[in-house]
């Protein structure tokens, strides 16, 4: 049985590793799977060799040691009588103990692969550290190795002397005895040469902490301080040349047999230790450097302030004061006509809901929570966009379609992407789709001009089994025929997008790995099956570059007639020296990763980082493709010495596909959290710690966290023309829990990489901060948001869409650097309760200084918040046909006729298109219409209702005295 068992263990444990074999083979990368294999194999025999070889011969040196003749005592018959019982299985024991620390030791010495492959293969940063003129690569490749080496080879020290001692002790070579304790001279070398050994790695440890000390991270400034450099570095050295002492007097202790030197010399170094390497420093820092700190710490803070600024990519940051007018001007988006055309209006997380209610078409498709922003170039201009795609959703299927056949080899994969416009909505508040459809249509494309059916994506399902000999009836659930039909069509895989499960053999493991005895049975695998799993992209890079850290976010662009996935790597490293430490998955938490629309990054400790790899997933077949974005990061060279040939240079990238790269979320969340206090560059101002700012909690939601930065298509004050860019704003740092919500910085990175095949634009991630002036009363994103929620027009506004049991819901805030201060836009959703209803977009709230605009449209509202000319148009500004009225005028008053054909009410829509619009049906009748007295009560209008607020097919039954388009109504006026 036992040999039943461990062939069956065995056979599993063979199925898990030649099925990775398959998959890593069919997307080739094998060889990233055979060397970083190969290397936890060679490191893990390593390391078990060098816990077992010292453990396995303490234990024999001091059993071949033991008395010949022990002297007769109560103490030999208890010796002898553990003696007795172990002896039956002694030698089992002797390889035994070894044999399990041994294992332990390997399998920990395995998981450092990673060092070792750095530390042999290192690559020089041509850059020094201050401290020390040591080059970085010491620290990041070297020094972490070393530390390790040393690090296990005194756990083996400690582990081989404890097992010698105790088994001298058994066999009598160790006595405890009434004049003290015996130890026979086998016992007292063997112990002297354990110590010295111990001793001489202890003094190397000493010596690596010395430029370990650059690397420190415990107080308010990383790196070697003055205490470190006055204090903890002499004394480090004085306890390695020490350790080294001792050392030798265990060897001649050894020799001569005198033990008297040896230990005055331990005690010493313990005594030292104590002093030098405790209590000296402590009296250094507490009676010269607190009294004086700011002086003497100077010269590290500056260090500190240089080497974070440089690990984190904030040392090319370009800086301009920004004098922010709060004077809403009329005419001040003059100059800044083109980002106010470009204003995205559709949140991408509200408008999820809409893209499932209008393009989802069958209960077996999905969009994700939280859909993308990206840009396309539509009619020779590049228009902000907001993109999903529409992937399988298998718990769709009704309780009889879950078969084990459906789920697997029928229902396979997602179809299409859908796209629409970020700067404008339709009639109705619907997004104004560019691509949408089943098949595919639209400015971006059509099916015939790319490959819409979605096999890889954030949502597929474990495993699918696909493909068939030509000439096979198609078993794949493709696509519905059309909108409003039930027919469907079938489809085959074509592709090459996974490993070959076509014989016996392969199914075999593949039914062992995924335990299921119907892969192996199914008629419906056949010679030319293929089988795809770990399918979502980022997971896909992650195994095929496991020394990158994956960006939380993974983002679909059609290019070159596919669907990709585009996917962003970083290097990382926690040794830089004199580098403020973060943990990533604090530094980039924000409203999006709680809520789980993006995925959280580990809480791992970095203070390097650098965007070193782009990786595409191809949706169809899930090829991965890695391009080397930073090709002067050392890390990463390093990396591609080890797999040379796993890594392609950027300029083997379309120029389509360079046209959708964009600046990564996590870094700059990673690099904004640093800057709330590296903006500072003098020494004595980051010291006194009063201009540090932090990022502004997201006000949409109701717990604190912070909010998340945006991508739009922004013209910064240094630029000549917009570009896409990922931004945050900035307000001073928490103190006691409170905080002044007012503007202080504003952050944008240049997420344009040009749209040249292979050629990245010299201006691709150049970050620029807007520095506010300290006395600045510039509302922050939290200020904004209580000036809408307490405005009493926009109340009033709210108050009327909240009617018919309808939810009215604040979408994005954005801010934007133009008209010479801040603007703040903010759409406004409108979403009925039904189970099927979808958010549509119904009002824009903008505010500049302490004005508040509120409008239909997003040209109305700032048209009313610049006084009735903002210079410049939005992207909505045709949109609905709807007009606003500039403040100081007045509309006409209704005539009776028109008052009578207007008696309104909520009437809750039937229909999923119209469910989040109130509809206004024609009164009765004359007699039967309420007096204008009593529809102010009523409604509390003063006038004919809001344009915005009649349905396009109910202003046509208007007479024309009362419709909106002869007639418009009173515009809010701009709030103070």
């Amino acid at each position: 049985m036992i040999i039943v068992a461990v062939a069956v263990v065995g056979f599993i444990f063979f199925a898990n590793v030649w099925t990775d074999v398959l998959w890593y083979q069919q997307l080739g990368f094998f060889e990233v799977y055979f060397k970083e294999n190969l290397a936890r194999i060679l490191i893990f025999l390593a390391g078990f060799v060098l816990m077992f070889v010292p453990v396995f011969y303490a234990i024999r040196v001091a059993y071949h040691a033991r008395p010949v003749y022990a002297p007769d005592s109560e103490v030999r018959d208890n010796l002898n009588r553990y003696q007795a019982q172990l002896e039956p299985v002694r030698r089992v024991v002797m390889i035994g103990i070894p044999v399990l620390f041994g294992l332990f030791a390997g399998s920990a010495a395995a998981s450092q692969w990673q060092s070792v492959l750095l530390f042999f293969n290192q690559v020089p940063f041509g850059q020094a550290d201050p401290q020390f003129g040591l080059d970085i690569s010491f620290y990041l490749m070297t020094l972490p190795f070393l530390g390790f080496v040393t690090g296990f080879l005194m756990s083996v020290v400690v582990i081989a002397g404890i097992a010698g001692i105790l088994t001298h002790y058994l066999y009598g070579s160790i006595r405890l005895m009434e004049r003290g304790i015996f130890t026979s001279r086998a016992a007292q070398i063997h112990l002297a040469v354990t110590g010295a050994v111990f001793l001489l790695l202890l003094g190397a440890n000493f010596w690596l902490d010395v430029y370990s000390t650059v690397q420190n991270n415990g107080g308010h400034w990383a790196g070697a301080l003055y205490t470190d450099v006055n204090a903890v570095i002499p004394t480090k050295t004085i306890l390695a040349v020490a350790a080294g002492l001792v050392a030798v007097l265990f060897i001649v202790a050894a020799v001569i047999g005198r033990w008297r030197l040896p230990v005055i010399g331990t005690a010493m170094l313990i005594i030292t230790s104590i002093l030098a390497g405790g209590v000296y420093p402590w009296v250094i820092q507490q009676f010269q450097v607190r009294p004086s700190e700011q002086t003497l710490e100077n010269k590290y803070i500056d260090r500190n302030i240089a080497m974070t600024r440089s690990a984190y990519g904030l040392d090319k940051i370009k800086v301009s004061p920004y004098n922010a007018t709060t004077d809403a001007k009329t005419g001040a988006l003059a100059k800044d006509a083109q980002t106010a055309a470009n204003i995205r209006l559709l949140d991408p997380n509200l408008v999820s809901s809409a893209f499932s209610q209008l393009e989802q078409y069958r209960p077996y498709y999905q969009f994700p929570k939280a859909l993308n922003v990206d840009r396309y170039t539509v009619n020779g201009k590049t228009q902000d966009t907001v993109i999903a795609v529409r992937e399988l959703n298998q718990d769709g299927l009704n309780a009889s379609q879950q078969t084990w056949v459906n789920r697997h080899i029928v229902y396979t994969h997602g179809y299409g992407v859908v796209a629409a416009k970020g700067n404008t909505f339709t009639v109705d508040g619907k997004p104004d789709f560019l691509l949408s459809g089943i098949p595919s249509m639209g400015t971006l494309g059509s099916d015939a001009s790319y490959q819409p059916r979605i096999y890889f994506g954030e949502d597929s399902p474990d495993y699918s089994v696909v493909g068939a000999p030509d000439g096979a009836p198609h078993r794949e659930q493709d696509r519905p025929a059309g909108k409003d039909t039930s027919t469907e069509t079938q489809y085959t895989f074509t592709g090459n997008g996974g490993p070959n499960v076509g014989n016996w053999f392969n199914r075999l493991l593949y039914s062992i790995k995924f335990q299921s005895s119907d892969l192996l049975l199914s008629d419906g695998v056949n010679e030319k099956s293929q089988i795809l799993y770990d399918r979502t992209p980022r997971e896909r890079v992650q195994k095929v570059a496991p020394y990158l850290t994956v960006d939380g976010s993974a983002y679909p662009a059609v290019v070159d007639g596919r669907v990709k996935w585009i996917v962003d790597g970083y290097t990382t490293s926690q040794y830089f020296p004199y580098s403020q430490q973060q943990q990533l998955g604090n530094a980039t938490a924000d409203s999006q990763t709680t809520s789980g629309r993006t995925a959280a990054l580990p809480n791992s400790a970095v203070n390097y980082i650098r965007n070193s790899v782009k990786a595409t997933v191809d949706a169809y077949d899930g090829s991965v493709t890695l391009y080397a974005w930073d090709d002067q990061d050392p890390i990463l060279k390093a990396w591609e010495k080890i797999f040379p040939t796993t890594v392609k240079p950027y300029s083997e990238m379309s120029g389509q596909l360079m046209s959708h790269v964009r600046y990564p979320e996590d870094l700059f969340k990673v690099q904004r959290e640093l800057l709330g206090r590296y903006h500072v560059t003098n020494a004595d101002s980051f010291y006194q710690n009063n201009d540090a700012w932090s990022v502004p909690n997201d006000p949409t939601v109701t717990d604190p966290v912070r909010q998340p930065p945006f991508y739009m298509s922004l013209q910064m004050p240094d630029q000549t023309k917009p570009a896409f860019q990922l931004t945050s704003s900035f307000i001073p740092q928490v103190v006691n829990g409170a905080a002044r919500n007012i503007l202080y910085g504003f952050l944008a990175a240049d997420s344009d990489a040009g749209s040249q095949k292979g050629v990245k634009a010299d201006t691709y991630g150049q970050l620029r901060l807007l520095q506010l002036p300290t006395d600045t009363q510039v509302p922050g994103p939290g200020q904004a948001q209580n000036k809408f929620n307490s405005d009493p027009e926009v109340s009033r506004e709210l108050n009327l869409l909240r009617q018919g049991a309808s939810d009215v819901l604040n979408g994005n805030l954005l801010t934007l650097p133009v008209g010479g201060g801040l603007l703040y836009v903010q759409p406004v959703y409108l979403k009925s309760t039904g189970e099927t209803s979808y958010p549509t977009l119904q009002r824009v709230l903008v505010a500049f200084g302490d004005k508040v605009g509120f409008a239909p449209t997003l040209d109305g509202a700032l048209k009313i918040l610049f006084g009735g000319d903002s210079g410049a148009s939005a992207g909505d500004s045709a949109n609905n046909g709807q007009t606003t009225t500039p403040p100081g005028t007045t509309t006409p008053p209704a005539t009776a006729d028109a008052q009578a054909q207007l008696k309104l009410r909520w009437i809750r829509p039937t229909r999923p298109s119209r469910m989040a619009r109130p509809r206004w049906p024609r009164a009765t009748s004359p007699d039967t219409a309420p007096s204008r007295a009593s529809c102010r009560r009523r409604y509390r209008k003063r006038s004919t209702p809001s344009p915005g607020l009649v349905p396009p097919r109910l202003r046509r039954q208007l007479p024309a005295s009362a419709s909106p388009s002869a007639s418009p109504s009173p515009s809010p006026s701009p709030s103070k």
